[in-house]
């Protein structure tokens, strides 16, 4: 599918409980008694006719696909709940490759995000809030290529190497572990909340989305 026929068919679910389309598809935020934490990304996916996987490429081909929670504070403001995972770290290919040939940057050039409001509990209605077409700009692509640097001379260090990585690295893009328990040595490429101020704008300025304060 092409970017924009996506864009065009996810905003569609703008005020949409992504558990009532959800359960349309047969996907749940809860299994077996347990969370199902990539449920309303795949969600969108099944809405757009895609198929479930776990490939490393872009999961529309030449474009990404990102689900991001929003939250809502006691002032009645949104904001973001946490920061987005972009990739897995390779530690073998970030040593080897420059950033103009990195999985990071293939997953970064052209993505498409979708913002959904949460409650305090996962199960609780989660509304889509916005679909943001984001194409990487020259300058944030400077940015990005130095955190990409950062994190890759700490891996091609003799002294430092995979396992120093923090999440105190990068401007826009940092390096944090990723996995079940705390003692995970994987790690991934997040996005920064100042990166996704850069996708989505303020995220409280009339016309954007819902109304703040509504759920």
């Amino acid at each position: 599918m092409e970017r924009e026929e996506a864009i065009v068919r996810l905003k569609e679910l703008t005020d949409k409980d992504l558990h009532i389309v959800g359960a349309k598809h047969g996907i749940y935020a809860t299994v077996n008694g347990k969370q199902n934490k990539g449920w309303a990304g795949q969600v969108c996916e099944r809405h757009l006719g895609l198929a479930l996987n776990s490939c490393r490429s872009p999961n529309f081909g030449s474009w990404e696909l990102k689900v991001i929670p929003l939250k809502y504070l006691k002032s009645g403001m949104l904001a973001f709940k946490e920061t987005m995972a972009i990739c897995m770290i390779d530690r073998v290919e970030v040593a080897n490759k420059q950033f103009y040939e990195s999985h990071l940057l293939r997953k970064l050039a052209k993505m498409v995000v979708v913002a959904r409001t949460v409650g305090s509990h996962y199960t609780e209605p989660s509304f889509v809030f916005k679909v943001s077409d984001f194409v990487l700009s020259e300058d944030l692509y400077e940015q990005i290529e130095s955190d990409y640097d950062e994190i890759r001379n700490v891996i091609r260090d003799p002294k430092q190497g995979f396992d120093c990585l923090t999440g105190r690295m990068g401007l826009l893009v940092q390096p944090r572990t990723k996995g079940p328990g705390h003692g995970s040595r994987s790690r991934a490429f997040y996005a920064r909340k100042k990166l996704l101020g850069h996708i989505f704008g303020d995220l409280n300025s009339s016309g954007n989305g819902q109304d703040a304060g509504s759920q």
